[in-house]
């Protein structure tokens, strides 16, 4: 199952995408969270987190890092990624 909402994403990014300017206001964008998202979490939450950033990202938000979280959570992860020495 997470094969075939993968398969989706990439579809969208590969061919529908690219016909739209970029506007994604997160690192990583918000297509990539949801990849992220599903081989994290498995497909049910993968899919819910990554529809729950989609509406996060708005002209009106706080635009920077938001990680796919270690544990389930439909809300912004706010930690910063830590930088390897």
């Amino acid at each position: 199952m997470k094969k075939i909402f993968i398969a989706f994403v990439r579809f969208y990014q590969r061919f529908i995408s690219p016909l739209t300017p970029p506007s994604c206001r997160y690192y990583p964008t918000c297509s990539n969270y949801m990849i992220q998202a599903i081989q994290k979490h498995g497909a049910g939450k993968g899919i819910l987190m990554g529809t729950a950033r989609i509406l996060r990202c708005h002209p009106f938000c706080k635009p920077g890092y938001d990680l796919v979280p270690e544990h389930f959570s439909l809300r912004r992860n706010w930690e910063r990624p830590k930088k390897e020495d």
